[in-house]
């Protein structure tokens, strides 16, 4: 279960504003051997792309379900799929 994948999620609720994308940067640095962006939504959403070991995307997306997040996530969709690769670290878009 240690092959690399790429997690798509979408995270809804009151994220915007209150430092969602950096707090999301932080915690893939800190999980570590992952790539991608977090990116605000026109629509109040939050996207994240993550791509890396599974095991450290399921442990993102864990922290991005949690409630220890900023702000109020009401809720996260995921899509998984094979790393498509062209990320320089993991960024804030």
């Amino acid at each position: 279960m240690n092959e690399d994948a790429r997690l798509v999620a979408w995270v809804r609720g009151r994220v915007q504003q209150v430092g969602f994308r950096w707090f999301t940067r932080a915690n893939a640095l800190e999980i570590g051997s992952l790539t991608g962006f977090a990116l605000n939504l026109d629509d109040g959403r939050v996207q994240v792309v993550a791509e890396g070991p599974r095991e450290n995307c399921h442990r993102l997306l864990d922290w991005l379900a949690s409630g220890d997040t900023p702000g109020e996530v009401e809720g996260v969709t995921e899509i998984w799929d094979t790393p498509r690769g062209g990320y320089d670290g993991f960024a804030i878009r």
